[in-house]
């Protein structure tokens, strides 16, 4: 197979509707879209959620809760994971970012203490849980916040 033998599928392609191209397309003088109303209009239909004039659900149901604008939200990485690197690496957000532990950095990395480590690692996070910074530490290795 080359390049120019790759085709879509059989029936997975349509060509596109080419609306006012005259009576014989099928799709001339008013395009499919029946005679004169709202739905016959540039812009016509009505908008989402709308219910006839009724009040609509979303207004008829109770607001609920508040958005905490200050609240932070972590990548998460469990002191286990932490195993995965060699003795004396300094593990950092952007080391873990590589290593595909955490996809995104969102507000910094907290380390959380779920396992168990046996190697010496200095551990670059913005937080850390007490029972992963004892973890680390006696492991012979470092917890420091950035």
């Amino acid at each position: 197979m080359r390049l120019h033998d790759l085709a879509p599928a059989p029936g997975s392609t349509q060509p596109r509707k080419r609306l006012g191209r005259g009576v014989g397309s099928g799709l001339g003088k008013t395009s499919g879209k029946g005679h004169k109303g709202q739905k016959a209009r540039s812009g016509g239909g009505k908008r989402p959620g709308f219910e006839g004039g009724q009040l609509p659900l979303i207004r008829r149901l109770p607001k609920r809760g508040f958005t905490n604008i200050f609240s932070r939200e972590y990548a998460i990485v469990n002191v286990e994971a932490l195993e995965a690197f060699t003795a004396d690496t300094v593990v950092d957000t952007a080391l873990l970012k590589r290593s595909g532990l955490i996809k995104k950095e969102l507000d910094g990395v907290k380390v959380l203490g779920s396992g168990e480590l046996t190697r010496k690692l200095t551990v670059k996070a913005a937080r850390f849980t007490e029972s992963a910074r004892r973890k680390i530490e006696a492991a012979g290795g470092k917890a420091e916040v950035v």
